[in-house]
């Protein structure tokens, strides 16, 4: 197995046990993070992303398949099963993520997913009706940088 394959192992295998700390270490410290909700976060911001929402996401659930990797990228799709905070409503995300590698740690990480489907979900009506709007996913990135910005704030 590739060093870098090892390492996204590493990084799910975290995520499944809720071990952001082995995440963290995961991300080299000038890393960039992106998905439809959470955009060009750095490594920090990234760490404390994962932290918040495995500490907030009570009963996440997470699978993994598909890990490739060779010297300087790799991919990998996981699906998360969580109760949306905001709703309560139940979500199942699918999501491929793709990345970049330096120095055995991971420099980028994008994931993507259907934020239509995910926000319908999530949401409820309001999502199916404006999901696939830009209006609606602004509101969802301001939100979510808020929450993040609070979180890292408020962290002792």
């Amino acid at each position: 197995m590739h060093p870098n394959e090892a390492l996204l192992h590493r990084f799910y295998q975290a995520f499944q046990k809720k071990d952001y700390q082995t995440m963290q270490a995961c991300y080299a410290p000038d890393a960039t993070f992106s998905d439809p909700a959470f955009k060009g976060l750095n490594g920090i911001e990234a760490g404390k992303m994962w932290e918040m929402l495995l500490k907030r996401g009570k009963d996440l659930e997470l699978t993994y398949d598909s890990i490739h990797a060779d010297d300087t990228s790799g991919s990998a799709r996981w699906v998360a099963q969580y109760s949306f905070g905001a709703t309560g409503n139940f979500v199942v995300n699918k999501i491929e993520a793709n990345f970049t590698f330096e120095n055995g740690l991971i420099k980028t990480h994008r994931d993507q997913f259907n934020f239509h489907s995910w926000a319908g979900q999530a949401l409820g009506w309001t999502g199916r009706l404006l999901g696939w709007t830009s209006f609606l996913q602004n509101k969802v990135q301001a939100q979510a940088m808020k929450g993040l910005r609070k979180f890292m704030t408020t962290k002792s």
